[in-house]
C-alpha cells in the first residue's frame, strides 16, 4: 500500500506545474468538444429519423385509404362522417407510442386514438398539438438540456423553423393537397415524428389523417446512455495519457529548470545538472545539451579564474622588480648605480608591456573565432608568404624551407587567426634556431577518424624541448629561454594562443624532438593538424 501510494503521488501533477494543467486542460477540452458533439448530433442521424418517417407514413397511408373507403359518403361533395371514422379508427391497432388523429375538412379534431372509448360522446378532445396528459414526460435532466441547446444551436435557421411548427398550420396546410411529414416541438419541448396525410375518396379532400410517435426523444436518451462506457473509457484515456504526459515532459523539464536555477545561485561552485541520457527523445536531447552546456560554462569560468591567476602572478614578477629598483635608485651614490637600476627599470616596463599586449590578444581569441566564417583557403599559400616575409626581414637569424608534398592544400578554416598560429609557431623557431640555421616547414597528407587532414611541421635546429615539458610548453605563462636570450623577451603566451585556436577549428598541435643519427636531440617539431577541404 506504501509503494502503490508512493506511486500515485508521483504520478499526480503538482498544482504548480503549469505545463501539467495545460496538458490536463488541452486534454480534457478536446474531448469535452468530442463528447459534447457526438451526444448533441446523435439525434440529427438522418437514418433513425427517415426510417421512423417511412413507418409512420405507410400506415398513415393505409389509415387515411381505410377511412376515405368507410367514412365518407358517396355525395358529389364527399363528408367525412365522424361517426364511422371514429368506429374504424377504434378497431385499428395503433401502437402505444403512437397517436392517430382525424380532422374533417375544416380543421377541427373528430377522433384521437388515444381518447378512443365506449362513450365517445362524453369525452372533450384536447386541440390539435397537446399530447393526452398520460403521456407527457417526466422533467429531463439538465444535461438533456443543455444538449438539446446545443443541437439546436447546430442547426440552420430553416431546420429550427421546421421543427417549431404548429400542428394546426400543419393540418391546414394538408387539407389543400399536400403530405407533411417531419419532425416538430411540442409545447413541453418534446420532439414528434409526425406525418399527415390527405382523407380523398376520389380527388376532393374530405379530412386529415395526422399519426404521431412519441419515442423519438427516448430512443436518443437510448443512444446517449449507450454512448456513456465510452466517454468514461476515453476520460480514463484522457487523465492517464495528461498524467504520463505530465512525468516524462512536464517533470523532467521542471527538474531542468530547477537544477539551473540553483546553478545560477551556486556561485561558480558545480551544480550537476538531471541525467537524461537514458531517455531516447528531445527532453533527453535537451537534457544532455544543458548538461553539456553548463559543463562548458564552468570551464570556462574556471579557465577564467586560473587565468586571472596566473596573470596576476606573472603581473607581479616585474611590478615587484620596479619597485624595488625605484626604492633604491634615490640612495644610488654614482652615475653607474643609477644607470643600471634604470635600465632595469625599462626592461621591466618592456616587458609589463609585452605581457599586457599578449594578456590582451589572448582574452581576444574566442571572440574573433566567434566573429569569423569558417571558409575554404589555401593553406600552403598562406605558409608560402609567411615564409618570403621572414625570409626578406634584416638581421633574420635562419632561413625558412618550404616542403610542399600535397598537390592540394585547402583546408577549412579561418586564414586570420591560423596566419597567427604559424607566425607563433615560426617565431618560435626562429628564436630557439641557431646564427645562419635553418627551419623546414613540411605540409603533408594525413587522415584523423576517417577523413582526410593536413600536417603542417615546423622544425628548427635548437636544443629541443625536455621530455618532461612537451605537453607543459602549451600551458599559460610557460617560458623556455635560449641561450643568451634576455630575460624577459617571452611572455609564455604564444603557444597556448596557438593550441587555443588549432582546437576551436577542430584540430590538434602537438610537440616532441627530431632525432639525430646518433641518436641525440636534432631539434624541436611543432605538429599542426586541421581538416582538409578536399581530398588529395
Amino acid at each position: 500500500m506504501r509503494r502503490a501510494g508512493t506511486v500515485l503521488r508521483n504520478l499526480t501533477p503538482r498544482p504548480s506545474s503549469r505545463l501539467a494543467q495545460l496538458i490536463l486542460v488541452a486534454n480534457f477540452v478536446a474531448l469535452g468538444v468530442l463528447v459534447a458533439g457526438m451526444l448533441a448530433l446523435t439525434e440529427t442521424r438522418r437514418g433513425l429519423v427517415n426510417a421512423k418517417l417511412d413507418s409512420l407514413r405507410a400506415q398513415g397511408e393505409l389509415i387515411a385509404n381505410v377511412l376515405a373507403e368507410g367514412a365518407s359518403d358517396g355525395a358529389p361533395a364527399p363528408v367525412l362522417r365522424n361517426d364511422d371514422a371514429r368506429a374504424i379508427l377504434r378497431q385499428l391497432y395503433v401502437p402505444e407510442e403512437s397517436r392517430v388523429l382525424v380532422f374533417d375538412k375544416g380543421g377541427q379534431i373528430v377522433a384521437d386514438s388515444h381518447l378512443l372509448a365506449d362513450v365517445f360522446e362524453e369525452t372533450v378532445l384536447p386541440p390539435p398539438g397537446q399530447p393526452r396528459p398520460d403521456l407527457a414526460n417526466t422533467a429531463r435532466s439538465l444535461p438533456s438540456r443543455i444538449l438539446d441547446t446545443v443541437s439546436n444551436l447546430l442547426r440552420s435557421p430553416e431546420e429550427r423553423a421546421a421543427l417549431d411548427r404548429d400542428l394546426g398550420d400543419e393540418v391546414r396546410q394538408v387539407i389543400n393537397g399536400e403530405i407533411v411529414a417531419g419532425v416538430r416541438r411540442e409545447a413541453d419541448g418534446r420532439r414528434v415524428v409526425s406525418v399527415s396525410i390527405p382523407i380523398q375518396p376520389v380527388r376532393a379532400v374530405v379530412g386529415v389523417v395526422t399519426i404521431e410517435s412519441y419515442d423519438l426523444d427516448r430512443l436518443i436518451e437510448a443512444e446517449r446512455r449507450a454512448l456513456l462506457p465510452f466517454v468514461l473509457i476515453a476520460a480514463l484515456v484522457t487523465t492517464m495519457s495528461s498524467l504520463a504526459l505530465t512525468v516524462f515532459i512536464a517533470r523532467p523539464v521542471r527538474r531542468l529548470a530547477r537544477a539551473a536555477r540553483e546553478a545560477r545561485r551556486a556561485g561558480g561552485r558545480r551544480v550537476k545538472m538531471p541525467d537524461l541520457r537514458s531517455r531516447n527523445d528531445e527532453i533527453g536531447e535537451l537534457g544532455v545539451a544543458l548538461s553539456e552546456m553548463t559543463e562548458a560554462l564552468y570551464d570556462r569560468l574556471d579557465a577564467i579564474e586560473s587565468f586571472a591567476a596566473d596573470v596576476s602572478h606573472e603581473l607581479k614578477n616585474p611590478l615587484t622588480s620596479i619597485r624595488s629598483a625605484a626604492e633604491v635608485l634615490p640612495n644610488a651614490r654614482d652615475a653607474e648605480r643609477r644607470d643600471k637600476l634604470l635600465a632595469v627599470i625599462l626592461a621591466d616596463v618592456r616587458r609589463l608591456d609585452r605581457l599586457i599586449s599578449d594578456i590582451s590578444r589572448a582574452s581576444r581569441v574566442d571572440a574573433e573565432l566567434a566573429r569569423e566564417d569558417v571558409g575554404r583557403f589555401d593553406l600552403a599559400g598562406l605558409l608560402s608568404e609567411l615564409a618570403d616575409t621572414y625570409n626578406a626581414m634584416d638581421g633574420r637569424r635562419a632561413e625558412i624551407v618550404i616542403e610542399r608534398k600535397v598537390r592540394n592544400g585547402m583546408v577549412l578554416g579561418r586564414d586570420g587567426p591560423l596566419g597567427q598560429v604559424f607566425r607563433n609557431l615560426l617565431d618560435n623557431a626562429m628564436t630557439f634556431s641557431p646564427e645562419g640555421g635553418k627551419v623546414w616547414v613540411r605540409l603533408v597528407r594525413g587522415h584523423r577518424n576517417g577523413r582526410p587532414s593536413l600536417l603542417v611541421q615546423v622544425d628548427d635546429e635548437g636544443p629541443g624541448i625536455p621530455e618532461a615539458n612537451l605537453e607543459t610548453v602549451f600551458q599559460r605563462f610557460y617560458t623556455e629561454r635560449p641561450r643568451g636570450a634576455a630575460f624577459g623577451t617571452h611572455s609564455g603566451l604564444g603557444l597556448a594562443i596557438a593550441r587555443q585556436i588549432v582546437e576551436a577549428h577542430g584540430g590538434r598541435i602537438t610537440a616532441s624532438n627530431r632525432k639525430a643519427e646518433g641518436g641525440g636531440v636534432a631539434g624541436a617539431r611543432f605538429t599542426v593538424e586541421l581538416p582538409a577541404a578536399t581530398a588529395d
